[in-house]
């Protein structure tokens, strides 16, 4: 009874991609999105430290952050320690699509 009552209450919801175009049945993209950061965790062990967490889940974020926007990360992140190093502003990952 409790599933089917759970069910009722989320119907709605589990049907969104039949009545709503774009909208992707499976969490697929999202699985893939996080399988990069995944492999890294399970072959580096991880962190000991929260500032090592923090700093891992920035890069993290930023390569795939680039990489949905079809920029090379690397120069991104070269970049960004240039601009930190002479003092001026760092680039900014907010998509700005190209000109037209």
């Amino acid at each position: 009874m409790g599933l089917c009552r759970e069910l009722t209450k989320w119907w709605p919801a589990l049907w969104t991609f039949a009545r709503v175009a774009g909208v992707e049945p499976t969490n697929n993209g999202s699985e893939r999105a996080l399988r990069p950061a995944v492999l890294w965790r399970q072959g580096s062990f991880g962190s000991d430290s929260n500032g090592g967490s923090q700093f891992a889940e920035r890069l993290l974020t930023v390569v795939a952050t680039c990489r949905q926007q079809g920029r090379p990360w690397l120069e991104f992140l070269v970049a960004a320690g240039a601009a930190t190093l002479r003092g001026v502003p760092r680039p900014s990952l907010l998509f700005v699509p190209p000109a037209a």
